[in-house]
């Protein structure tokens, strides 16, 4: 695990994010918050499919998928407020995950052209193997009608990175230049809805107020 000291936290790191995600860390980080880091091990695809075919939601999907990821951890730190968070991409009735090469990420962008699609961004907050909150909203995604030529030109400028997010865009980045409108919470669309949980963690204390 590693560690992020903060002036503005406690000084014993009392919270972990149960994630791997670079852009999640980097919110965490940049907003001053003490933690660290231990990603959950989590079959994502199977609960995926299970959850889709019970008839589960892609925002029920997201919560379940953060609490599962906490819980995990919370085993091993009963202590800790462990951070859980995940986000589901869905144009229409498909979901969409990571893309596993360029390949797959340029089929992801060609059938996003010129839709509308939802960002369902859940984190929840796990103690002592207890939720003891969580968050979802929405973001929606307009991406134009952009050309194969400037598809080209954006899978070359942005490179392996498009590999790191659902989608295959880093709104943060060049990824901008896909979208006509966004309708949402930035951070969420980031990865992580940072505002209500930074709420949550100086209710408790764990950020001054």
């Amino acid at each position: 695990m590693t560690s992020e000291n903060s002036p503005t936290v406690n000084a014993a790191p009392s919270v972990i994010l149960a994630s791997s995600s670079k852009s999640r860390e980097t919110l965490l980080r940049n907003a001053g918050l003490n933690f660290e880091i231990a990603p959950a091990s989590v079959d994502e695809e199977e609960m995926k499919h299970s959850m889709q075919a019970a008839g589960a939601s892609a925002a029920e999907t997201a919560v379940a998928l953060a609490e599962l990821k906490a819980i995990r951890i919370s085993r091993h730190f009963p202590d800790h407020y462990i951070i859980g968070a995940d986000q589901m991409l869905e144009c229409g009735s498909l979901w969409f995950d990571k893309p596993i090469d360029k390949e797959h990420a340029r089929a992801h962008l060609t059938t996003l052209r010129g839709k509308t699609h939802k960002l369902q961004n859940a984190v929840c907050v796990v103690k002592t193997s207890a939720v003891i909150w969580h968050h979802v909203n929405e973001a929606r995604m307009n991406m134009r009608k952009f050309s194969d030529d400037f598809l080209d030109q954006y899978m070359e400028m942005a490179g392996d990175d498009i590999l790191l997010s659902v989608g295959a865009y880093q709104l943060e980045g060049v990824g901008a230049q896909l979208f006509n409108k966004v309708d949402g919470d930035f951070f969420s669309i980031l990865g992580l809805p940072l505002l209500p949980l930074l709420d949550f963690l100086r209710g408790h204390k764990v950020v001054v107020a």
